[in-house]
């Protein structure tokens, strides 16, 4: 890569260190759940605003969402960076949300000074996606063509307690159930009453015996969000949300109608009604890494940086949560990496809530950052490179 370009993606990074530092401490320290961003949302816009871009409001219909553009050419390629900013219940930012705005912050930035200076041409979108861990915010720009519409291909960074390029990101559904039963007094007259509680605990023990039988990496479980008023009274109404998660979004369509099949059982041995529904905008996608990207950020990293990655087959034999960045994936080419932020601990537990709040975790997220921003800058000067990008691409659409 041109000397000129990188020194200019580190310089750019590095004047703006105080300023995202403070971005991701704001937005730590006043955690808020999806699409009630309504602090972040105002800081961010505001923030990217300021430093030029153009900003589009309350994008894709979501009221916490945003798109802000910057070009210095109508012909150049055009790419996408991405902040996520809700926070999680009873643990704050315990996915690291509050740094990863940082790095999509810090990377548009640094690819806005490159055009700048005509170090590169084309356009960088920055796109900020509320709700990640809920409503997957995400879905609603690729289900409008908003995405692809915008940008040729687009990266983030996620925070975790280790580096890889390949670690798997699950397919995942939610699914919420209901059991419609009749009411009767449960001393006096139980033999009058449908239980809808005994319907729902029934379905949770077909889940548990269906999990002898699904594949490992597959994952169910779920929450019951009603069981009943009273002890005394058979209860009438009980209720779950449940996820259903598999390595890739084919696989998800199979396991779905078994978790179906495990609920309308339960409903029709104890005479209950059912009403299932499966989430409304859609399932969220696995995580299709773009090959030639995904190698472009991991030669920066080591070069850079001095990680040490494992092997792709070791990689890939994790299994990790889901992240609506999948859908992205599979819409543009796309990336997204894990970046070690100096903690042992799980994401979505409170040390890691900690960990994301750290000097360091922000440090380590400048330095991902930095190479994030030369690999999405050399995907633009690099006509071979971004056939290749196109090229893998191609393959996630027989996946």
């Amino acid at each position: 890569m041109n000397n000129d370009i990188k020194e200019s993606i580190a310089n750019t990074i590095k004047e703006l260190d105080k300023e995202l530092r403070e971005i991701s401490l704001k937005i730590h320290d006043d955690p808020e759940l999806g699409n009630k961003e309504f602090h972040a949302y105002q800081l961010l816009t505001e923030y990217i605003e300021s430093k030029g871009f153009k900003v589009t409001y309350k994008a894709a219909g979501l009221e916490t969402a945003f798109m802000a553009h910057y070009s210095n050419s109508t012909s150049g390629r055009r790419v996408g960076f991405v902040c996520e900013y809700d926070s999680l219940p009873g643990v704050g930012h315990a996915c690291g949300h509050n740094i990863i705005t940082v790095q999509g912050l810090a990377c548009s930035l640094a690819l806005k000074a490159l055009m700048e200076q005509d170090l590169v041409q084309g356009t960088v979108v920055l796109f900020g996606t509320p709700a990640e861990e809920t409503t997957s915010g995400k879905i609603n720009f690729v289900q409008q063509g908003i995405l692809q519409d915008n940008v040729d291909y687009a990266m983030m960074l996620h925070p975790f307690a280790e580096d890889g390029i390949y670690r798997r990101m699950l397919a995942l559904d939610s699914a919420d159930i209901e059991f419609f039963g009749k009411a009767s007094h449960a001393g006096m007259a139980p033999w009058n009453g449908i239980n809808a509680v005994d319907a729902l605990m029934q379905g949770f023990d077909n889940i548990g015996m269906l999990r002898q039988q699904i594949l490992p990496t597959d994952r169910i479980h779920g929450i019951i969000t009603h069981g009943g008023k009273a002890a005394n009274i058979i209860p009438d109404y009980a209720s779950a949300h449940f996820y259903a998660r598999s390595i890739t979004k084919d696989q998800l369509k199979e396991l779905k109608p078994r978790v179906d099949n495990c609920f309308k059982a339960a409903a029709l041995s104890t005479g209950c009604q059912i009403k299932m529904q499966w989430g409304k905008l859609g399932p969220v996608e696995d995580v299709f890494m773009n090959d030639a990207m995904a190698l472009n950020f991991k030669h920066y990293m080591e070069q850079e940086v001095g990680i040490t990655y494992l092997s792709r087959a070791e990689e890939e034999q994790t299994s990790t949560g889901s992240t609506d960045m999948g859908n992205f994936s599979y819409a543009v080419p796309s990336i997204h990496p894990a970046y070690s932020i100096h903690t042992t601990a799980a994401n979505h537990t409170k040390e890691f809530t900690v960990a994301a709040r750290t000097q360091v975790a922000h440090q380590d997220t400048l330095h991902a950052a930095k190479c994030l921003a030369m690999t999405a800058a050399q995907v633009m000067v690099d006509d071979d490179l971004y056939q290749q990008v196109v090229a893998d691409f191609k393959k996630g659409k027989t996946r």
